[in-house]
């Protein structure tokens, strides 16, 4: 099995138990196991678990980098309300969430993160930029108040997403909870064009 294979593998079975057990519950033993594959697969691929899991946090966080490219050529088209309701749909979806909640947990994960030049909790630093140069690009499009502050709207629009998306027993807010919010984010600044 080539590297890559092993590591999807990795990555793809300690997404399974975090989602399905939590953050406190992934442990290199639950992923190899998970994986079905051998504990020492694990540490010849990654000089330690914090390190397999900044790994696996930046390769996920990729995902929310490729949803820019396609929220960036939407700009211009469509409604900024719908665009934005999807992208925060998007972002927020369970793995995501997972991850935000396994940064919180582990300490050594964070350092490492840190440490690779990424401070904060990168899920939503990501997605926060995103939002901010798609914003850029409908208020240099005429769509957003050219006096908007799009870092402060993008900032607004993630921490309300990850309030309404995290912590419910009840499953996902609906797309009609989440377009309301982002309406009210967003009252004032658009243009109607």
């Amino acid at each position: 099995m080539a590297i890559q294979d092993v590591r999807a593998q990795l990555f793809d079975a300690a997404e399974r138990v975090l989602l399905r057990d939590g953050a406190e519950a992934l442990t290199s033993r639950a992923v190899t196991t998970e994986a079905g594959c051998a504990k020492g697969v694990l540490h010849r691929h990654f000089a330690d678990f914090d390190t397999f899991l900044a790994e696996l946090v930046l390769d996920r966080v990729g995902r929310i980098a490729d949803r820019s490219a396609a929220l960036g050529a939407a700009a211009g088209s469509g409604s900024v309300i719908e665009h934005l309701t999807e992208a925060l749909t998007d972002f927020f979806g369970p793995v995501a969430l997972s991850m935000v909640g396994l940064i919180t947990f582990r300490d050594g994960l964070r350092a490492r993160l840190r440490a690779a030049g990424q401070p904060g909790i990168p899920v939503l630093t990501q997605a926060s930029a995103t939002v901010t140069a798609y914003l850029g690009r409908e208020r240099e499009l005429g769509r957003i108040a050219p006096t908007a502050d799009v870092d402060t709207l993008a900032l607004t629009l993630i921490g309300t997403g990850h309030l309404l998306f995290a912590g419910r027993d009840e499953g996902r807010p609906a797309a009609e909870d989440v377009r309301k919010v982002v309406t009210s984010v967003l009252t004032g600044v658009l243009t109607g064009a």
